[in-house]
């Protein structure tokens, strides 16, 4: 991977989506917000919008962004709109890609799920957290690539994890069909997927113009941790012995997790850049990660072999799945 220097930024882990768009105009832009119902998603897309975009949620169940279309339902620069697309659901990705007509300016993959408990097959037999949370966006990013390269210079975001540190992206046995299946090696694996997304786009949609960046939002109290017990909360310090959730000091609001994520969506400041991973609104340090890795960018994340590797590997899926279709 080639040597650069590393993106700096003056925002920081208390900036606020807002406050990173303050002053920049979005007016007649198209974006796409996947799980933009809620959480850090909602909060992107509020800071979108606000700053004049026209945003698309793209949601499992879009009756869940009703609120947010309501909120930006006055006449203005910003409007937001929802449309089904079910991640997990290819046949529901390709409905949405369908109906989509126009460029797109800024595709950000937001949506995801975490440490789902038992291991769960989506329709194609993939591993539901790598279903959801990489191959679905990648069939949404390739089916939108005409309207990516519409734009005529369009960004894709992928909202990862600092999970992704723990360990590769197994080509083994990426979905759990020989060894026991481990919930948490499940999404950060996924979460890997997601950065060599970001890198395999760079590599492979820079000629049409179009540009790729991941992220790590931080610590945030969202509907992600849904299928998380309380034992395991209580281990993270999320619930106290009584079963109340704790807002320890270093989580995040919404709006300050979806600072990095409308950065990397909309900022000048990023401009042209591409193929990299944020952190607090800054490019992150590329360390050789590890169960004991805390912070950074994971060199297997950005690895240009296993982006190619993966990349090759989702192609197949999609085009099995067009022949069998």
């Amino acid at each position: 991977m080639a040597t650069h220097a590393r993106i700096s930024t003056p925002f920081g882990a208390r900036s606020t989506a807002a406050e990173v768009l303050d002053g920049v105009d979005l007016t007649g832009r198209r974006m796409i917000v996947t799980g933009g119902a809620s959480g850090i998603g909602a909060a992107a897309v509020r800071a979108l919008a606000g700053a004049g975009a026209a945003v698309t949620v793209a949601a499992r169940d879009p009756v869940q962004a009703e609120p947010l279309v309501a909120e930006f339902a006055a006449p203005g620069p910003g409007s937001v709109r929802a449309a089904a697309c079910d991640l997990a659901d290819l046949t529901s990705v390709e409905a949405f890609v369908d109906v989509w007509d126009g460029p797109v300016h800024a595709l950000v993959a937001n949506a995801g799920v975490m440490a789902i408990p038992t291991r769960q097959l989506s329709a194609e037999g993939w591993e539901l957290q790598l279903a959801t949370n990489y191959l679905g966006h990648f069939a949404l990013a390739c089916g939108l690539h005409d309207s990516l390269r519409a734009a005529g210079s369009a960004r894709v975001v992928l909202v990862s994890s600092g999970a992704h540190l723990r360990e590769a992206f197994d080509f083994a046995d990426p979905q759990f069909e020989r060894q026991p299946y481990d919930r948490w090696a499940a999404y950060g694996r996924s979460k890997v997927a997601g950065v060599l997304l970001a890198v395999g786009i760079a590599r492979h949609w820079a000629a049409d113009g179009i540009t790729a960046n991941a992220l790590n939002p931080g610590f945030i109290t969202t509907n992600l941790q849904r299928h998380m017990d309380d034992e395991t909360l209580r281990a993270f310090g999320a619930m106290d012995e009584a079963g109340n959730r704790i807002e320890q000091p270093y989580y995040k609001t919404p709006a300050q997790g979806a600072a990095t994520t409308v950065l990397l969506a909309a900022s000048p400041l990023v401009e042209g850049v591409t193929g990299r991973y944020f952190d607090d609104n800054q490019e992150a340090e590329v360390v050789a990660g590890g169960p004991e890795a805390t912070g950074g960018v994971a060199a297997h994340a950005v690895d240009p072999a296993a982006a190619d590797r993966l990349w090759a590997y989702a192609t197949e899926a999609l085009t099995s799945r067009r022949k069998t279709a």
